[in-house]
């Protein structure tokens, strides 16, 4: 029984992998199921795309970067069969909010000046700029881009400034509502942030760790805290735990049957524990980090190469139904 059953899960895992190789973009999954298998803690492996499917994948037939938090990067995120996109807000000076990782547009358009000093009109006539050139669209405004992922992908949203409120507004105005994944981090003893406004009418995730190197509170009591909401917890991002740390908010989402998260970018997630050990340094967003996550319980994972990603999760057949893997030794 066993031996089929490997047998079986090799095969498939073998098969996944001349797929991807050989068919090109796969469909993506309608967004109900996602967010089902979001809250499904057994149901494998989730890829979030950080900033957007922004990164050339040339295994699946897209060998060309497209510009970080665009609509060409969803786009690729919707082909690649992703599971989340991440994108990031900010606030133009009149108010609306725009898709921007910086406080400043220098990075990543051809303009300059901060956010927050530049109108929407300003904004919108920059133009995002794209590795190895080319034309390309302004930066998009959140709405825009709940428009066009709604019913196609799920989305997580990074609010770097205290616009909480707005975002909420205008998420739940966009009829994206169901698809939209938002996080905060709250201090130790807080009450449980996802029955709160402007977070208890959306998915809410609970960031717990250290920021800075500076540890805040007892991780995993903040964590056994906040999955009581009634407004059910669907993860836990993990943030620069010891591993004292997350061995003891890993038991608490066990029992509360929580994913946890974690981020698998250098200097990032469980940057302690595995990305500077296994990976080390810029090179922690690889297979070493993702295989070291992945065994020891870790089912959602944010990257910046989500097609390679993909690739290994398929190789190892943890997509989708697939149990998870837990190494009972740690």
């Amino acid at each position: 029984m066993r031996l089929a059953r490997f047998t079986s899960r090799r095969l498939a895992a073998l098969t996944a992998t001349l797929v991807a190789a050989t068919a090109g973009p796969v469909v993506a999954q309608p967004a109900d199921d996602l967010r089902d298998r979001l809250y499904d803690w057994s149901d494998g492996v989730l890829v979030v795309a950080h900033r957007a499917c922004h990164a050339p994948a040339p295994s699946r037939g897209m060998p060309k970067a497209v510009p970080e938090n665009s609509l060409a990067a969803l786009d690729r995120c919707v082909a690649l069969g992703v599971d989340m996109v991440e994108i990031d807000i900010r606030r133009t000076a009149d108010g609306a909010l725009v898709l921007m990782h910086d406080p400043t547009v220098d990075r990543t358009t051809n303009g300059r000046g901060r956010v927050s000093d530049l109108t929407l009109a300003q904004v919108q006539a920059l133009r995002l700029d794209t590795p190895g050139g080319g034309p390309t669209e302004a930066p998009p405004t959140l709405e825009a881009f709940l428009a066009r992922a709604q019913g196609r992908i799920l989305i997580n949203l990074d609010v770097k400034e205290p616009i909480a409120e707005q975002v909420a507004q205008v998420v739940l105005a966009s009829g994206a509502a169901g698809q939209v994944l938002v996080k905060a981090r709250p201090e130790a003893g807080a009450a449980p942030m996802a029955d709160l406004p402007p977070y208890r009418s959306l998915a809410f995730m609970p960031m717990v760790g250290a920021v800075g190197g500076r540890a805040l509170g007892d991780p995993a009591g903040i964590a056994a805290l906040q999955m009581l909401a009634e407004n059910r917890v669907p993860a836990i991002e993990l943030c620069d735990l010891r591993r004292s740390e997350f061995k003891a908010v890993r038991a608490q989402a066990r029992l509360a049957r929580v994913r946890l998260w974690s981020n698998a970018l250098a200097r990032k997630g469980l940057k302690g524990v595995w990305a500077r050990a296994w990976a080390g340094g810029a090179a922690a967003d690889g297979r070493h980090t993702w295989r070291r996550l992945i065994d020891d319980g870790v089912s959602v994972i944010q990257t910046n190469r989500p097609a390679v990603l993909l690739d290994y999760l398929d190789a190892r057949g943890l997509r989708g139904n697939a149990p998870p893997v837990v190494n009972a030794a740690l």
